[in-house]
């Protein structure tokens, strides 16, 4: 099985310096005008081993797929012609002079780290709300880095991709995330992630044999409960929990290995995947307080009852997606448990983030 293992995260100053000025990447011709894509994913297992106080006392794994949900990201040079020199459109549009101004802390320090110079416009849409536990910030972050280094004509790899976005996330703004998202939005496809002390990330790619993980989405049912929550409000508090939590985050890091195992051996024996979330998510639920609530604990159990194999909430925790494991004889009436909320169709990824335009 090949396993890739990323840039170390301890980046020599210098290394630091050359990435800004674009000496360390093979270069093609600067491009006018940049789109790229970049998948959102969903854990299996694994989900907080990721974090510096887990793998910094000993390894974490987490068990993660790329799916077919994206940030889309659109760089190019802004005319002159406009009053302001940058324009920034989201949720939301920032018309600013300089990027220290630009309120988007990703976005401002994107353009900071690659020393990219107004006039510049960037725009970025997404196939599903921001703060919904399936890795968006963090997929905003390394497709708006892979645009940002097409622009300047740079090819770059998905690892290095990664840890530039792990670099801005973690160690520029100070977020109290992991890095499994950065990792699953530059790679795709379905992926052991093993992180190792001072940040190492080894990424274990899963063979998908005879159509098993196409197999296993067709069997997936993802609900939006409606609520958004930043992960680091969840994140802080679980962070400060670890040293009391790290029995329960090493038998949620072993469920990762023994869920790769259930998915490698087709076809996937959807009961025992099913009852494997529902382990993971009631270990979980434990890690802090607010990962759950009340009202995302009535739809788990309705869901439950109507035939649901097993799940878990997406993500951190407070709000987002809810997922599930569903035989076909039973995904009518478990979606008639929450006919309440919008159910959302979903598939597998095999790409990590890819420059959509320029082709080629």
């Amino acid at each position: 099985m090949e396993t890739i293992t990323a840039i170390e995260p301890s980046l020599m100053p210098e290394t630091m310096e050359e990435v800004r000025h674009g000496s360390a990447y093979a270069h093609a011709r600067p491009a006018n005008i940049v789109v790229t894509r970049t998948p959102l994913r969903v854990s299996f297992a694994g989900g907080g081993t990721d974090l510096p106080d887990f793998y910094d006392v000993e390894e974490g794994a987490v068990l993660s797929a790329a799916v077919d949900k994206y940030v889309y990201v659109t760089v190019k040079r802004h005319s002159d012609i406009f009053n302001e020199p940058i324009r920034l459109n989201y949720s939301r549009t920032e018309q600013v002079k300089t990027i220290n101004e630009i309120e988007n802390n990703i976005a401002r320090e994107c353009l900071k780290f690659l020393n990219i110079e107004p006039p510049i416009f960037i725009s970025t849409v997404a196939d599903v709300p921001a703060s919904t536990g399936m890795g968006g910030s963090s997929a905003f972050a390394v497709g708006l880095l892979h645009a940002l280094h097409a622009f300047r004509g740079e090819r770059v790899t998905a690892g290095q991709l990664a840890e530039e976005a792990c670099h801005i996330e973690i160690e520029i703004l100070s977020e109290p995330i992991g890095k499994q998202d950065q990792y699953a939005a530059a790679f795709g496809g379905l992926n052991l992630l093993r992180f190792g002390h001072l940040g190492r990330v080894m990424v274990e790619p899963q063979r998908v044999v005879n159509g098993s993980v196409a197999y296993l989405f067709s069997n997936i049912m993802m609900f939006w409960t409606g609520h958004q929550r930043p992960a680091a409000s969840v994140l802080t508090e679980q962070k400060s929990n670890t040293s009391r939590n790290l029995d329960t985050l090493r038998q949620m890091r072993d469920d990762a290995y023994e869920m790769r195992a259930l998915c490698s051996s087709p076809p996937i024996d959807l009961e025992r995947m099913g009852s494997a979330l529902h382990a993971g998510w009631e270990m979980k639920r434990r890690l802090a307080s607010r990962i759950t609530t009340s009202e995302i604990d009535r739809y788990y159990a309705r869901a439950m009852e109507a035939g649901a194999e097993g799940g878990k909430l997406c993500g951190a925790g407070g709000g987002g997606f809810l997922m599930f494991i569903v035989k076909p004889e039973k995904r009518e009436k478990v979606r008639q448990a929450l006919s309440d909320l919008a159910f959302m169709p979903l598939g597998y990824e095999v790409h990590g983030s890819r420059v959509l335009y320029p082709s080629g």
